[in-house]
């Protein structure tokens, strides 16, 4: 077999169904449906894994894995370095994708949306409640940008640790959350001989017009 041949790697999907009823009109209620039980599913290691797909300043698309914090009534809440690739994509353009996979489950969330920075007080709050290693390792990172070797975090790191041993370590300026407002949100069962149930959810004037797609 061609080594570079991976058309052997097959799985058939048959856990579950979906239906556009099953949504009853509200995707949103519906995703947190879905993630209660990503978050019940013992292998799921991390549900709130979420890829989110940014177009950089050289017009290429770029997707990574970041993690979800929190889910409002008007979209997701994640967390990172303003001023990382990620940080500097969405500055300039807001519009993003997001993205869930839960392979145990067979299904993939599908999110359009556009994002926007959280108010100081919420991302105070949720960095303040984040361990001290963590806190100490957002001012450690220059996220994104070039370092010569690994050494030169750690030792940044011990020298903080010192730092701030017994003191309140605040959070940076150039480092908060992010909103995204979903306008399109699509759920993916997966369903025998790759005929998948697909439901795309629209927002259009404030009202979300359900439909079904052809996998």
């Amino acid at each position: 077999m061609d080594d570079n041949n991976l058309g052997h790697l097959r799985k058939s999907y048959e856990k579950n169904n979906l239906d556009i009823e099953d949504l009853k009109g509200d995707p949103i209620k519906f995703f947190k449906a879905w993630f209660a039980e990503a978050e019940a599913c013992s292998e799921i290691e991390e549900p709130n894994a979420m890829s989110l797909t940014t177009l950089g300043l050289d017009d290429y698309p770029k997707a990574r894995l970041v993690l979800l914090k929190a889910f409002k009534s008007d979209g997701l809440v994640f967390f990172t370095n303003y001023l990382s690739e990620k940080g500097i994509s969405i500055e300039h353009h807001s519009k993003v994708g997001l993205s869930f996979f839960w392979p145990p489950l067979e299904r993939q969330v599908i999110i359009k949306g556009e994002a926007e920075k959280i108010s100081n007080i919420e991302s105070d709050k949720y960095f303040d409640s984040r361990p001290f290693g963590s806190k100490i390792g957002a001012i450690v990172s220059d996220q994104s940008r070039v370092i010569s070797d690994r050494t030169v975090m750690e030792a940044k790191m011990e020298a903080l640790k010192i730092e701030y041993q017994n003191k309140e370590i605040k959070r940076p300026e150039y480092w908060g959350g992010y909103l995204v407002r979903p306008i399109c949100i699509e759920f993916w069962q997966g369903r025998p001989n790759r005929l998948h149930d697909r439901v795309r959810c629209q927002l259009k004037s404030g009202l979300w017009i359900l439909e079904r797609l052809a996998p």
